[in-house]
């Protein structure tokens, strides 16, 4: 019988748990967030983080026992070629699905920077919020400004997109130890752009620059500014992650030369990451923050 089996270079998974318990931990964590923000008749739970904090330790969980097969798969001989070719594919769309979840956000921005005037002079539109369009920024907006912590973070990410480089055409030509400095120096540059963009949201709300009396009908810019670089900040953690476990995996004697698509996957998005950053400055901070 086993000269009978089918002998093709595409890989057919066995029997996986992960995509339903992934499914279900998810709807656990997403909904525990409606539940801890807003409450939903849940008792003791309700406007607390317990929901939330069981989906996302289900979700890490499920992420770490799927990755940790897919690993073993490559191991076992199963990402042929014709597979890698897949996975590829596969990083690509996935790159591509959050260039334009970015763009949704650029085009609220937009929206907002180069149609308020147009905005505020809507009869339908109530008093309050036509104000709020009378000028970019908004009435009682203090911008951010750009010169300072931003210009910082843009260094540091321009710095890391290096090192990261460095330590990808390190690994092509087997150099494992010039891999490992590369990969720790871009891990410790992302932490450090976490922590700058931390002290600016803390000067952000402890001045109430954003929120205050004289800007209370102008919380739109507020908002636009932390959905776009909140979620960017959300990007740069996941993306440190994704170096640090490369970083784990190179230690333990995983990659070589030939075969590292893994990090070669977490290098891709760590670019998409620097360049992503770099439109936030430019437009954000830059051509459409300041007075």
């Amino acid at each position: 019988m086993a000269n009978d089996a089918v002998k093709h270079d595409y890989h057919i998974i066995n029997p996986s748990p992960w995509p339903l318990l992934g499914s279900l931990f998810a709807t656990v964590m997403f909904l525990g967030v409606v539940v801890w923000m807003k409450g939903l008749g849940f008792g003791q739970l309700d406007k607390s983080p317990v929901l939330f904090g069981i989906g996302l330790l289900g979700v890490l969980y499920v992420m770490f026992g799927w990755w940790r097969d897919v690993i073993k798969e490559s191991k076992a001989g199963d990402h042929t070629p014709v597979v890698q070719i897949g996975l590829r594919y596969g990083m690509i769309m996935f790159i591509a699905s959050e260039v334009m979840f970015f763009v949704a956000f650029f085009w609220i921005f937009f929206e907002a920077v180069l149609f308020h005037e147009h905005r505020a002079g809507i009869h339908s539109a109530i008093e309050e919020v036509r104000n709020s369009w009378t000028t970019w920024p908004p009435k009682g907006i203090e911008a951010v400004s750009a010169w300072q912590l931003p210009l910082v973070n843009t260094l540091l990410l321009l710095l890391s997109g290096t090192t990261v480089t460095w330590a990808h055409h390190a690994l092509q030509q087997g150099d494992r130890e010039g891999t490992k400095w590369g990969l720790i120096l871009t891990v410790i540059l992302g932490v450090v752009f976490t922590a700058v963009q931390g002290i600016e949201y803390h000067h952000i709300l402890h001045h109430h620059l954003f929120f205050n009396e004289e800007a209370a009908n102008s919380t739109l810019y507020g908002s636009a500014f932390f959905m776009a670089t909140g979620f960017h900040g959300f990007h740069v953690l996941i993306g440190t992650i994704f170096l640090f476990v490369c970083l784990l995996r190179l230690l333990a004697g995983g990659f070589t030369p030939q075969k590292h698509f893994g990090f070669e996957a977490a290098a891709w998005y760590w670019h998409f990451v620097d360049v992503v950053w770099l439109f936030l400055f430019a437009f954000i901070y830059v051509i459409f923050g300041a007075h």
